[in-house]
């Protein structure tokens, strides 16, 4: 594990307190700094592009179901009759400029998550440092896309949108505090201003704030190489991997949520939590481990001709937008809009 994945552990056993612990209140001078900085920054003018985008983001460090959330409201906008595209800043790739995703494309070209979404989605995604650029990049090479999806950048001013929808899990905001008190990237409001909605990634609200309830459940299991190959018509449902012991492995921001989904599934499961993002410059399993099973994310950055004799299975996940967020959601856009 790298020094800084070192701190943000050891800092996150602080952040996600229900109090500010004695340790966070010494680094409260600096959450102060953050928030003037954080000011300063959004009063940055916003640029357009050039059609309506819709913002998914988090007020707080970390995953909390953004990916998900961008491949659901992909699938909820065309079945309404748009055609969306993706935007993303792709954490940890190797470049600035705007890129266009393929399915092909590596993850440290395009980054873990936007790879994720283009083969899941099949629609066009491109990563830039600059959202405006990608964004523009995108609507030149694809003319009949006439609505964007930014995977994360709430705090991104620069950015101008036209809806937020702001994801929590069931961590919620932690000790309430900012950065680096706190989890916080912005400060908790009393009420949502404005085109913004929430959308929980947990069983329950987790925050004050009213939201709606995402519909998860575990989704089929897949061999690895059928799902590089998209042969999805081989998955199998969770129960039938019962019986053997499995190796469970997961890079994501909260690993253990994906741990309790196969143990309520009946599976028996080691663990082996990675840091989010993990590389996978080299296998993190044992060369004799015969069974493992991982993320769609930790998929993409798993060729299946580094596996040797080990079974690795990808289980996905059932991901659903409650019915009233998605219809009040296309209500506020309007009906698709030509360019």
């Amino acid at each position: 594990m790298s020094v800084a994945a070192r701190v943000e552990a050891l800092l996150a056993r602080h952040w996600w307190q229900p109090r500010t612990t004695p340790a966070m209140r010494a680094l409260l001078p600096l959450s102060y700094l953050y928030a003037l900085l954080a000011t300063l920054a959004g009063r940055r003018r916003a640029q357009r592009a050039p059609v309506p985008v819709l913002v998914v983001g988090n007020l707080v460090v970390g995953g909390a179901g953004k990916t998900p959330t961008v491949i659901a409201l992909v699938q909820a906008l065309q079945q309404a009759g748009w055609q969306p595209g993706v935007i993303s800043r792709g954490h940890g790739r190797s470049g600035d400029a705007p890129l266009a995703v393929a399915p092909s494309s590596s993850a440290a070209q395009a980054g873990d998550e936007p790879l994720l979404i283009a083969r899941r989605t099949g629609v066009p995604v491109w990563v830039g440092r600059r959202r405006i650029a990608a964004a523009r990049a995108l609507c030149a090479a694809n003319p009949v896309v006439d609505i964007l999806i930014s995977d994360d950048g709430l705090q991104h001013a620069a950015l101008a949108r036209e809806a937020e929808i702001v994801v929590f899990d069931e961590r919620g905001a932690g000790n309430g505090r900012l950065l680096p008190a706190g989890p916080l990237r912005e400060p908790l409001p009393r009420r949502l201003p404005p085109r913004r909605r929430l959308l929980y990634n947990a069983p329950q609200p987790s925050t004050p704030l009213p939201g709606a309830l995402a519909l998860r459940s575990p989704g089929p299991a897949l061999p690895l190489a059928d799902w590089w190959a998209g042969r999805g018509e081989r998955a199998v449902a969770l129960d039938a991997l019962r019986g053997p012991r499995w190796l469970a492995v997961a890079g994501v921001a909260a690993p253990e949520r994906f741990f309790a989904m196969l143990e309520a599934a009946g599976l028996a499961i080691e663990r082996l939590p990675l840091p989010d993002h993990h590389a996978y410059a080299s296998l993190p399993w044992p060369a004799d481990a015969e069974r493992v099973l991982t993320t769609e994310k930790d998929a993409v950055k798993l060729e299946p001709s580094r596996l040797g004799g080990t079974q690795v299975w990808v289980v996905g996940l059932d991901f659903r937008l409650p019915p009233d967020f998605t219809q009040a959601l296309l209500a506020e856009l309007g009906p698709p809009r030509t360019r």
